[in-house]
């Protein structure tokens, strides 16, 4: 069954008045991993088991981007939500979801930019009998900065702020920022700060492998470098 963010992506292309060619859309993509064919990673998935839990709130132009790395959450973290953002009206089912005792939610964004009625954490707190739900606001920076301050159902929840020791491997877009992590890093450091290592690693290492066979399709490697996507 395909994981949260593929029905969201499917749901909202239906919706969709016209075609959607992204950048590079003469290219034949897997349907699966978004990579060129021939670059394929999906024999690379991981497979790991964690207990802890992501909501993805999408930027509408985020969600249908190949190059989108929430994508690759859904992949590893079994239990991940994802809805798409609205400046008007919070989603139905995410409301429901911050509602549900089973989860402790947190809104994974830099302290800086929270309101004054709002926990700041530098790592989870532990609630007894609750999974760990992260929010991970899924677009450019500029969109999630937009997003984190126009969503009042998100303005009582505590805010873990990150302090990443490394700056980012992303080498699909550009930022004005390095310090600015793709979605899928921000997530490997939180399972890593939750106590996920193993899973934290898994995500880290597949965000790689995407990050590098998605880019061979730009720059075609040599033959001596061939074998650097067969391994």
């Amino acid at each position: 069954m395909a994981h949260a963010v593929a029905q969201l992506r499917e749901q909202r292309l239906a919706l969709s008045q016209r075609p959607f060619r992204a950048r590079g859309a003469a290219l034949r993509r897997c349907s699966r991993c978004r990579v060129a064919l021939q670059y394929c990673i999906c024999r690379w998935q991981p497979q790991v088991a964690t207990n802890r839990a992501f909501c993805l709130l999408m930027h509408d132009g985020e969600l249908l981007k190949p190059s989108n790395t929430g994508w690759l959450i859904a992949d590893v973290v079994a239990q991940t939500s994802a809805f798409v953002w609205s400046r008007t009206a919070a989603p139905e089912g995410l409301l429901q979801l911050l509602a549900d005792p089973r989860w402790q939610p947190y809104v994974v964004f830099p302290h800086a930019y929270a309101g004054p009625q709002q926990q700041l954490l530098h790592q989870p707190q532990s609630a007894a009998g609750k999974t760990p739900l992260f929010i991970l606001l899924d677009g450019t920076w500029q969109q999630a900065r937009k997003m984190f301050r126009k969503s009042e159902y998100l303005q009582q929840l505590p805010v873990l702020g990150l302090a990443p020791e490394q700056l980012s491997g992303y080498h699909l877009r550009h930022s004005a920022n390095r310090e600015h992590l793709a979605t899928a890093e921000v997530a490997a450091l939180c399972l890593q700060l939750a106590g996920e290592q193993a899973a934290g690693a898994a995500l880290q290492d597949w965000f790689a492998r995407f990050n590098r066979h998605y880019l061979a399709a730009r720059t075609p490697p040599d033959k001596a470098q061939e074998k650097l996507f067969l391994e």
